[in-house]
């Protein structure tokens, strides 16, 4: 099988299956497989129609997490090959725990789960970023710095909007690297500091498709920029990631384990 239509089905927003499908098709690089994410199939009648529509699907494999066991049912019926999270990994738990699972569907990522204290973060993440309101850094979790488009704002607002940590992300400008020390504005949170650098070819790929052809994305400015960086971080004895290869859920857990 060279390819293959995988869906991912969940009661709820599908985000934890789909985030173990993809982990799991990585493992198969030679397959060419299309992800189709059905969400919200939290009854028997959505499961029925979920079920029949990948039964009419050449070659299909199925995700799910679905804590209901009886909306398992129709995909179970429809013989197709579903690799439910629960299902596999629920009775190995019960046995170790020696308790039984009692299911319940939304507790991931339901509006229990912190709501209010991530939309903050998320608003906190708005308002100081790119070194907005610097005045108000001493309320961050954490403060991302590094040049110009090496990943601070989008690991800034994922941190936020999925763990409810304050981030700020403040740009080193090149006036900035023509100095010996950080921006004084930093050195009062050194602690809760954090570097972000990659190649600067991967930066200069990224600024091109932004600013063609300027200086800004030549090599040879990308190069300048990012060495005079390393030197401060160096200077300061920053902790440093390179994102040069990583998503920015990478980032972001390797931001958290750092914390």
């Amino acid at each position: 099988m060279n390819g293959c239509s995988v869906f991912c089905v969940s009661d709820h927003t599908g985000v934890t299956v789909e985030a173990v499908a993809r982990s799991v098709l990585a493992q198969f690089p030679r397959l060419e497989c299309s992800l189709i994410t059905l969400p919200f199939i939290d009854s028997a009648d959505k499961a029925q129609a979920a079920a029949a529509r990948i039964a009419a699907t050449p070659s299909a494999l199925v995700f799910s997490t679905l804590t209901d066991p009886s909306l398992r049912v129709p995909f179970h019926h429809a013989g197709l090959k579903l690799f439910d999270v629960f299902e596999l990994i629920a009775p190995a738990v019960e046995s170790a725990l020696g308790e039984v699972a009692i299911p319940s569907g939304g507790r991931t990522h339901g509006m229990a789960n912190n709501y209010e204290a991530r939309m903050d973060a998320v608003n906190f993440a708005l308002n100081l970023d790119d070194g907005l309101n610097p005045q108000r850094l001493g309320q961050a979790d954490l403060i991302l710095v590094g040049v110009s488009r090496v990943g601070k704002t989008p690991s800034a607002l994922y941190l936020a909007l999925q763990h409810g940590l304050r981030v700020a992300n403040y740009p080193l400008t090149p006036d900035d690297l023509e100095r010996d020390s950080l921006p004084g504005v930093l050195l009062d949170h050194l602690p809760r500091l954090r570097a972000l650098t990659l190649s600067p070819e991967r930066l200069a790929a990224i600024r091109q498709a932004r600013y063609p052809d300027s200086r800004y994305a030549s090599l040879a400015q990308c190069r300048e920029e990012l060495a005079a960086a390393e030197r401060l971080f160096k200077r300061h004895a920053l902790p440093v990631i390179d994102t040069t290869r990583m998503s920015v859920e990478e980032i972001a857990a390797r931001l958290r384990n750092q914390s």
